[in-house]
């Protein structure tokens, strides 16, 4: 028996010893605490015992006799107004995943505190992990919480009208930092049952058999489900090549490949249950490397071979141009597989709903792509599967694939019962595409006054055992080769290749992130040869509007990577230990590839509900919305309400990716708002009940393979300048970030945004890593090289806009992606200037951060 206090109250415990963090979530129902690694890495489940912040999945019931134990719900009602308030205030709330905790370690600090400084702040929270806020906004919030403490100062009652360019409190902003907002582990449903796949022990080896005997002696096993029980078993997001579960006499292809599912009663014995089926196999060798891969002799991972996809740009005559140049490098790049690492680990609870149908609600990044995945899976007609999303953890491009949701369906369809599938941390880390590892070799041309005169790029990208969305990233990796720069010979050979690695596939920047390192880093060598600094070679070939882009299209009026460096001007010559980068990401799919966002504004009981299936992981689109609908219509937050993603009350507004929702939903509801608008001059909203206004916007676009003279690949781009400053030990000192992403819509969220990309990007320039040994993971979530709070510099975030505005969705672009991109070339160029070292792979060696690979 185990006797301990929470949230004040007495608790008599006289069952099995068990970790904190299971008992709060599962036998008190206390979900604010959230289960983010469980390996004492993340600090998600932060509680307080006894006054001090302590991971709550580290200690065991059977270490807390007598204690305190304070969760977020234990807060007073006025730690709780304090805490949501200047959380919402400062913009410290993104995908609100880790948000609970940091504001248990704030308690711990203040209670003791009341004057923090800000080293203070940043050692309290050292021990927790955030993806989204890079930190600063966080800072911000707790040093505010310490001043309302400190001076017994009421809560504002201020209000905020949700208006563009304005700071603006997000709508979830509230639940997610007490923790009463919904993630998908944090459903209970009375007779759930838990299930869980058995992965493959080898890269590759074919399965012989698969023997049950022994865990269906087990009181808790329910039911085994095999490749032979799925309907249709091969799944893709684009290309179907992705098996559901790997049937006997198949030949597996990673290590996160799922074998069979199991069912349990309960989640405790999930994993001893898998412990006792018995896989046999006949091993194979595994292929671990692009060359292996293209050798001869390579046997075919995939029935047509192991290419996924070619991408051959021509515009001009990149040799030409090259052979007759009077500067020219040449240079081969390398950058490594990378993990998202976002707080949430996947999870997907379905349940059986009408006839023959499934209930699935989810956190990824769209739930049409799941219904459409699902449904074909079932041989159902997408009608049936009802797709429903919760509150997102975070995602950066690593929730856009079947992970478990198509596991929790099937079980679902198949026993007729609610069913829970969720990853564990290792487990999320094995399955789910990572960044592509990319081998860049580039040649870079220019004249005597440093104009770009050609560019030529072979690029090699690793896509891992499947698909994924391989080909788009390579596609847009080798379209973003040239930079922000104008040149108009340019030549791009790419090829996405498998491997028996773990599939590569989205994450921030989408293929970007990798040729910008190499285009930067080219551009820095010509300079040293022309005798100019770094900064004055991108001026001199930076886009402006009227330039004709290597891709063909026309830059237009909004073009602002010039003010972007104009922005940057003075830091960087300030310091010899500065380095320098751009960028430039499109916002939306583009290529000819067809894209829309759709939204409808329904009236109902006097109040404007906003439905899209726009998913938001953290970037803040319920937000973006309801400012779009007050600036086009001039309501007030009291007269709206942004529903939930549910693909039977809200529209298919495609995936959150391509840093395309604030465009494409954004002109939707502006569209559907103007058509509210004019019936708001003659009518009040009371008088318009029941009816429905609807919106969608379609970009038109020319595909790759266009013809024509000047191509539009895409509606919009945004564009970034960084400078990334070291100091005199070679340390991060300062990052100032200018980004162009034309009208601000929400000013707390868009810094936050561009504070956390540059943070992530800061990671993939020194830190960040995911090792592989002969196709097995060497990694674990503590050990990924994620910066921490005490790490990051001061960020100075610069907002800038081109000469001109678009006319689609009142000016905005995108900048989710964007603000990553340019941070690991600018790192780089600094650490060249710092020691005259000239790296050429990700992550940086021989810097203060990470020593040379032995």
């Amino acid at each position: 028996m185990y006797a301990f206090s929470v949230n004040g109250k007495s608790i008599t415990y006289d069952g099995e010893d068990k970790k904190l963090l299971r008992f709060l979530r599962e036998d008190l129902q206390l979900t604010g605490t959230k289960d983010g690694c469980s390996e004492g890495a993340c600090g998600t489940c932060t509680v307080l015992i006894n006054g001090v912040k302590t991971k709550a999945c580290v200690p065991s019931l059977s270490k807390l006799e007598g204690k305190q134990i304070i969760t977020i719900e234990g807060l007073s009602e006025r730690e709780a107004e304090i805490y949501s308030y200047c959380f919402a205030e400062a913009g410290a709330v993104q995908c609100g995943y880790c948000t609970p905790g940091m504001i248990l370690c704030a308690k711990s600090l203040i209670d003791t505190e009341k004057n923090p400084t800000q080293e203070m702040v940043k050692k309290a929270i050292r021990g927790n992990i955030c993806r989204c806020t890079g930190y600063k906004k966080i800072e911000e919030a707790i040093l505010l919480a310490a001043t309302f403490f400190r001076e017994d100062k009421p809560i504002p009652t201020k209000i905020e009208h949700p208006r563009l360019n304005e700071k603006y409190r997000r709508t979830d902003a509230i639940e997610k930092a007490l923790g009463t907002g919904m993630y998908t582990d944090d459903i209970r449903i009375p007779g759930m049952v838990y299930a869980k796949a058995v992965r493959s022990a080898y890269p590759r080896a074919r399965v012989l058999s698969i023997d049950a005997t022994e865990a269906q002696k087990h009181p808790d096993f329910l039911h085994l489900i095999t490749a032979r029980d799925v309907p249709q078993n091969i799944l893709g997001h684009l290309t179907q090549d992705w098996d559901v579960l790997i049937g006997q006499g198949t030949v597996t292809r990673y290590i996160g490949d799922a074998i069979c599912l199991v069912v349990s009663k309960k989640w405790e014995t999930l994993n001893e249950l898998a412990s006792l089926i018995k896989i046999e196999y006949e091993v194979l060798k595994p292929i671990l490397s692009i060359e292996e891969a293209l050798s001869d002799d390579a046997p075919y991972i995939h029935e047509k071979g192991n290419i996924l996809s070619v991408e051959h740009i021509v515009r001009g005559n990149a040799d030409s141009a090259i052979a007759e140049a009077k500067h020219v490098v040449k240079r081969t790049y390398h950058t490594p597989y990378t993990e998202h690492a976002f707080m949430e680990p996947e999870c997907a609870v379905a349940l059986p709903e009408g006839e023959d149908g499934v209930l699935v609600y989810t956190s990824s990044q769209s739930i049409y792509d799941e219904q459409h995945e699902i449904s074909r899976m079932l041989q159902l007609p997408p009608e049936k599967v009802h797709c429903h999303s919760m509150l997102v953890g975070g995602g950066f491009g690593g929730k856009e694939d079947m992970s478990v949701q198509h596991h929790a369906a099937l079980v679902a369809w198949i026993l007729k019962k609610p069913v829970k599938v969720k990853l564990s941390r290792q487990e999320s880390l094995s399955v789910h595409p990572k960044r592509h590892p990319m081998d860049i070799e580039l040649t870079t041309a220019c004249d005597d006054q440093g104009r770009l005169t050609g560019m030529k790029a072979v690029i090699l990208a690793n896509t891992g055992a499947y698909a994924s969305l391989g080909g788009p990233v390579l596609q847009r990796a080798c379209t973003h080769a040239s930079g922000p720069y104008n040149f108009q010979n340019f030549e791009v050979l790419g090829k996405a290749i498998y491997t028996n690695l773990v599939p590569s596939g989205a994450f921030r920047g989408f293929g970007v992130t990798q040729s910008c390192f190499a285009v930067e880093s080219n551009l820095n060598l010509l300079a040293d040869e022309l005798g100019i600094d770094y900064w004055t070679i991108r001026r001199i070939n930076a886009l402006k509007n009227g330039d004709i882009m290597p891709n063909g299209q026309i830059a237009g009026p909004d073009t602002g990577i010039i003010e972007c460096l104009e922005a940057v001007k003075e830091d960087f010559f300030a310091s010899k230990r500065a380095g320098i980068a751009c960028g430039f990401k499109n916002s939306g799919v583009g290529v000819g590839v067809p894209d829309t966002g759709r939204c409808i504004l329904s009236v109902e009981q006097g109040v404007v509900h906003i439905r899209t299936s726009a998913a938001c992981m953290g970037q803040g689109v319920a937000t973006m919305c309801m400012q779009m609908l007050g600036e086009t219509c001039n309501l007030e937050t009291s007269d709206m309400l942004v529903e939930r993603p549910d693909t039977i009350r809200t529209p298919d507004s495609g995936t959150s990716t391509a840093s395309r929702q604030t465009v494409f939903t954004g002109e939707a509801v502006k569209r559907a708002a103007l058509q509210l608008r004019k019936q708001l001059k003659k009518n009040s909203l009371i008088s318009l009940e029941g009816q429905e206004f609807h919106g969608e916007y379609t970009s038109i676009t020319d595909p790759i393979t266009s013809t024509k003279k000047n191509p539009v690949s895409h509606v919009a781009y945004s564009y970034s300048a960084q400078v990334v400053t070291l100091d005199e030990n070679g340390k991060l000192e300062h990052v100032t970030a200018a980004c162009d992403v034309g009208t601000p819509v929400n000013l707390q969220a868009l810094t936050g945004q561009i504070e956390g990309g540059v943070v992530m990007g800061l990671g993939y320039g020194l830190t960040e890593d995911f090792p592989l040994k002969e196709g097995y993971l060497d990694v674990k979530y503590g050990t990924l090289g994620l910066l921490r709070s005490t790490d990051v510099p001061e960020i100075e975030v610069k907002l800038v806009e081109g000469p001109q505005k678009s006319p689609i969705a009142y000016g905005v672009k995108g900048v989710g992606e964007l603000c990553t991109i340019p941070t690991a070339p600018a790192c780089q160029n600094a650490y060249f200037r710092f020691d005259g070292k000239f790296r050429t792979s990700l992550p940086l060696e021989e810097t203060a951060y990470r020593k040379k690979k032995q």
